[in-house]
């Protein structure tokens, strides 16, 4: 089944957050997912530690880029989706990681800055398939985003889509449900309320359907 790389060289772009409520999302349908905590940061472990795991969800951590590749073969298994944290830095690890991904999803904030550092993921990925001779699918999560779009929110959506960047819509919104997650652990469903959880389940549902019609080819 599909490996998923959450990459992107900026720290605080949201990779973490996008990793867990896509993980957990798909594992509330059923989907049993393997995260794999390559972030020196280790907040997916942080995460993890805070309570009991959500039924379908396996956390591993430590992983180096000298087990990176091997680790994601050994537990892409049938019925089964990897899902990998990476850190945030242009590295051998993160290249190791792209090169054996399904889907790389690069989350950013709707900001300068963040967009042309998170264009290096981009050049990163784009350099794994020219080594690789084959398309790696690809696509970019705007996140912490606000209800009502800036106009440099939709310059930067505006030039992605010229470029023919893939865009997921709907962006990860700005909720204290999603930051809740590192204090509370466990998932949307289960964790304590926080702000208006109705929109927050929405919300990520909405996002991992996004990112499954693309593992399926129809994004």
């Amino acid at each position: 089944m599909p490996t998923i790389v959450i990459a992107s060289p900026k720290g605080g772009a949201g990779k973490s957050t996008a990793a867990v409520l896509l993980g957990t999302e798909l594992a509330h349908e059923g989907v049993p997912v393997t995260m794999l905590d390559c972030d020196p940061n280790r907040s997916l472990t942080l995460w993890a530690s805070q309570s009991a795991l959500p039924d379908n969800v396996t956390v591993l951590s430590d992983i180096t880029e000298a087990d990176i590749v091997r680790t994601i073969k050994a537990h892409d298994a049938d019925g089964q989706i990897v899902v990998v944290d990476l850190e945030g830095v242009a590295s051998r690890l993160v290249s190791r990681a792209i090169s054996q991904a399904d889907l790389v999803l690069t989350p950013m904030r709707a900001t300068t800055l963040d967009a042309t550092i998170g264009a290096r993921a981009l050049q990163l990925i784009a350099e794994e398939e020219e080594a690789l001779d084959r398309a790696i699918p690809h696509a970019v999560v705007f996140t912490m985003t606000k209800a009502i779009r800036s106009k440099q929110h939709k310059g930067i959506e505006s030039s992605l889509a010229g470029q023919g960047v893939d865009v997921i819509d709907p962006p990860l919104m700005e909720r204290a449900a999603f930051s809740g997650l590192f204090a509370f652990g466990g998932d949307l469903h289960s964790m304590p309320a926080q702000g208006n959880m109705q929109a927050a389940r929405d919300n990520a549902r909405a996002f991992a359907i996004q990112v499954y019609k693309r593992l399926a080819g129809e994004g």
